[in-house]
């Protein structure tokens, strides 16, 4: 993680901080990016808002982390289908 001195600057009514355009490029936004950001005294996080890919979701899914199947049962109900019916 990269770390730099930064300041906050008066900004109409409110306060901004400006980041450099390395850091931007490694966070990964651009001028009107959406991003969220949580307050805690003394601290301030800004994370990205931008919705993962399916490519990139199926990429980062690890079926030991998450148990394999979604369902793993058996069949439930109507959506049962026995081997003849395929």
């Amino acid at each position: 993680m990269k770390t730099t001195a930064a300041q906050i600057s008066a900004w109409g009514n409110g306060l901004a901080l400006r980041i450099t355009k390395p850091m931007a490029r490694t966070f990964g936004v651009t001028d009107g990016s959406p991003v969220r950001v949580s307050v805690k005294p003394g601290r301030i996080v800004i994370e990205t808002e931008i919705e993962p890919t399916l490519d990139q979701m199926l990429a980062a899914f690890d079926p030991d982390k998450h148990g394999g199947e979604a369902i793993s049962g058996g069949a439930v109900g109507a959506e049962a289908y026995s081997n003849d019916d395929a």
